[in-house]
């Protein structure tokens, strides 16, 4: 059946759905720019299923949204999708990330879907990253209409597991580029086709108000009220509706998968698979993918039309438990099985605590950890998106320069959950941040990250503290490494290698610490599921509607994906990556949409404070009657006092054809300087 003229859709849409664009008004007149799959003939309203995110529904996740509203819309719900206050075509400005605006306009989003004439009142709400991020918090804020969500990739807490943080530590890989990212993204116009002849003020406008982030995060080094501010760990028993948690293994947010298992009141359950930051249908590595569209309809049957699809009595967490494998960078598809748990924390997990002594063969005596400062090259990305690059490679390098404790096993041993590994040290200076890797060693000594925790020592006795060491007085260090599902096979070694750098997911303190560890007095105990038996958790093969025809564009210059230097004359070591999150590509529309970015990351073996992390990006957007181009660079380095961050973003636009002159829209510098409390 032919759709609708709405930007970014394929002409042909499957049999049975329309769609059409519309805008949603808020409370103070701003317009929110929508677009609405539905079935072509119900038999009456019907319920609603809303996506609601940044990143543009006219272009940037278009493919996307074309796999799953379409879908929806088959099965017999509107399927909506939203671009946020001053992103993509929508009125108004952007101002922060799940700002408080954000999120009473999502409520407003969630009252006007309720009360049109072709819904039954009955909302989900679901998405990815941020998508999810919202469908959790706006479910904290318990919008009446609001029955159910599906939250993928997320998290429940802002900071403890967000792209600012880890461990209490500055996240020096994403703070510095998920906020340039951020810069470039929000730096994009409105589509003239959709907001008409004054496009180019609209976007000067736009352009005039926009903000880097980066400066904002870093001034929130503890978790304070900015970080539970939209954080449903705050509220778990403020969240009424029933709650549909994903995640994957290769993905930093897991663990919110599992608390929310445990601490909501409301219908929960969760899946964690082998994946990484993607929707698990979408065939991305590492598979295998399920099909997640037919289990999401089960959930919104189930809760927003009242129909017994069996959600209820499904395990409340149904996890993927890898098999011990080669270090590589990408997998096709991981080897492994699933598992059931009836609840979480499950019966079937027992607690096994060994002394780090044992792990040394029963050498009792203190050991020393400084680590170079490029410890952590080897680290992989941090949101893994299914590249050829994104995962970590073998660890030999890094477990060379970290201290090793290693357990041999006679037998399998399968862990499920969060391996919690508590430290004795005394440090010489006051500020220290350890990293703690586990890591699966074959026989032929190739080493396997398994997962990993950072803890930064002021903030041992809680994230929201600030509590310098004081030197040569011992202390305990509780690091807690993020959740996984592994099995370790006979004849493997588990090894855990801590670490004082790890550059650059960790920014560094400026006087590099010399870390006295006291084996005797820390331990590790790793959750060990005990249940070895087919547990009998099956998904169907994935479905998925037709995704839109793009055609991909190479760029100009193929360069590496990621590249690790060092200049043994200066001792500075070189991590260059392209991100990868799209590239160019031309749109059914003929919209010819370019985008190139360029992270890297530097740092001296033996200076911390030569630590620098700066991104590029380059997009460009065009069309026979416009085309918009967009230039930014963001740079964040630091002393021992502050840090400094510099962004620029430049634009230019042209309103007419291929002969009409460019005209420069924005030219602009922000430089910040930001004090160092405890990161």
């Amino acid at each position: 059946m032919t759709g609708s003229t709405a930007l970014g859709v394929d002409p042909v849409l499957p049999e049975g759905v329309t769609v059409r664009d519309e805008w949603i008004p808020m409370p103070d007149g701003v317009r929110l720019h929508t677009r609405i799959w539905s079935p072509s003939s119900p038999d009456g309203p019907v319920p609603v299923l809303l996506e609601y995110l940044p990143y543009r529904l006219d272009d940037w996740t278009a493919p996307r949204d074309s796999e799953r509203h379409p879908w929806y819309a088959q099965h017999g719900y509107a399927s909506v999708r939203v671009d946020i206050r001053g992103t993509g075509s929508s009125d108004g400005f952007f101002d922060d990330e799940y700002s408080e605006q954000e999120l009473r306009d999502g409520e407003a989003v969630i009252a006007w879907l309720a009360e049109q004439e072709w819904s039954t009142g009955a909302v989900g709400m679901f998405g990815i990253s941020w998508g999810g991020f919202n469908a959790l918090q706006l479910a904290a804020r318990a919008p009446e209409a609001l029955k159910a969500i599906v939250t993928v990739c997320s998290t429940d807490d802002r900071y403890d597991n967000d792209v600012h943080y880890v461990g209490g530590a500055v996240l020096g890989i994403d703070m510095a580029a998920w906020g340039a990212t951020m810069f470039a993204f929000n730096s994009r116009p409105p589509r003239p086709e959709v907001v008409g002849s004054g496009w180019v003020d609209q976007w000067r406008d736009r352009l005039d108000r926009n903000r880097p982030m980066t400066p904002v995060w870093l001034s929130h080094q503890e978790r304070d009220d900015y970080w539970r501010h939209g954080s449903a760990a705050e509220n778990y028993d403020g969240i009424g509706a029933a709650v549909l948690a994903v995640g994957g293994w290769a993905d930093p947010y897991r663990d919110a998968v599992l608390r929310l298992v445990a601490n909501v009141d409301a219908p929960v359950k969760g899946i964690v698979g082998p994946w990484s930051h993607q929707y698990p249908d979408r065939g991305l590595a590492p598979g295998p993918s399920i099909g997640f569209l037919q289990e999401t309809l089960r959930w919104w049957d189930r809760w927003l039309r009242g129909i017994d699809t069996g959600v209820e009595a499904d395990p409340a967490l149904r996890a993927w438990i890898n098999e011990g494998e080669p270090p590589a960078t990408y997998y096709e598809s991981r080897r492994g099985r699933w598992v059931g748990a009836e609840a979480w924390p499950s019966t079937a997990t027992v607690a096994r605590r060994v002394g780090l002594t044992a792990l040394r063969g029963g050498a009792d005596g203190p050991v020393v950890v400084r680590s170079p400062q490029h410890t952590g090259a080897d680290a992989g990305r941090f949101f893994p998106f299914g590249n050829a690059t994104d995962l970590p490679p073998d660890q030999r390098a890094e477990d060379g320069r970290s201290v090793c404790f290693d357990l041999p096993l006679d037998e399998p041993l399968d862990v499920l959950g969060n391996v919690l590994v508590h430290l004795a040290v005394t440090s010489d200076r006051p500020r220290a941040t350890l990293t703690v890797r586990l890591c699966d060693v074959a026989p032929d000594g190739s080493s396997t990250l398994v997962t990993r925790g950072v803890l930064n020592a002021a903030k041992r006795d809680g994230a929201d503290r600030n509590d310098p060491l004081e030197p040569g007085v011992p202390a305990s260090l509780p690091v807690r490494l993020v959740s996984t599902g592994h099995r370790f096979a006979a004849g493997h070694r588990l090894r855990i290698a801590v670490s004082t750098a790890y550059w650059p997911w960790v920014w560094p303190h400026p006087d590099a610490p010399t870390v006295t560890l006291d084996p005797a007095a820390s331990t590790l105990e790793l959750p060990v599921w005990t249940r070895g038996a087919d547990d009998g958790v099956r998904f169907e093969q994935p479905e998925r509607s037709t995704p839109l025809a793009i055609e991909r564009v190479a760029p100009t210059e193929a360069l590496p994906q990621r590249t690790v230097t060092h200049d043994v004359e200066t001792g500075e070591w070189t991590l260059d990556v392209d991100p990868g999150y799209g590239g160019g590509r031309v749109y059914p529309d003929g919209l010819v949409f370019s985008e190139d970015a360029r992270e890297t990351y530097r740092i001296r073996s033996d200076d911390p404070t030569s630590a620098s992390a700066t991104s590029r990006w380059s997009i460009g957007l065009e069309q026979p009657g416009w085309a918009a181009r967009i230039e930014t660079a963001s740079e964040v380095t630091a002393d021992a006092d502050a840090f400094h961050v510099r962004n620029t973003v430049r634009a230019w636009a042209r309103d007419g054809g291929p002969d009409v002159p460019e005209v420069l829209v924005a030219d602009r510098t922000f430089v910040d300087d930001v004090p160092r409390t405890s990161a």
